[in-house]
């Protein structure tokens, strides 16, 4: 969010705080990935309309074709799919599981970004 976000007119810091409760697949639930959604809002944010008769089959063209490379990629947008383990079930995280996320993560948000470039 925080990297679009300033090309597309919403400030830095108000784009990592609408961010911040992304992690771990959503307020840490192992749902869809936090990287995932914040593409999605760069998505909507480019190309949504805030009218209410606007037509949002632009953008729902464009967030499926987001969604369909991340998991070709990926096989999945699921925090907990992505991970092996579910985050959300974790009160404290083992440090085997805080390595998968340091390993991982950076991986799906660099492929994430680079999705977003093409389509954007």
């Amino acid at each position: 969010m925080a990297a679009y976000g300033a090309k597309l007119g919403l400030d830095y810091e108000t784009a990592v705080k609408i961010g911040s409760a992304f992690g771990g697949g959503m307020g840490k639930t192992g749902e869809v990935c936090g990287a995932v959604t914040g593409a999605l809002m760069i998505i909507g944010l480019k190309y949504g309309s805030a009218d209410a008769g606007g037509s949002k089959a632009k953008t729902y063209n464009i967030a499926e074709q987001f969604i369909k490379e991340f998991r070709a990629r990926h096989n999945t947008i699921i925090c907990r799919e992505l991970l092996g383990f579910e985050i959300g079930l974790k009160k404290d995280l083992d440090s085997d599981e805080r390595m998968i996320i340091s390993e991982r993560c950076p991986g799906y948000v660099k492929a994430a970004a680079d999705i977003l470039e093409g389509i954007i």
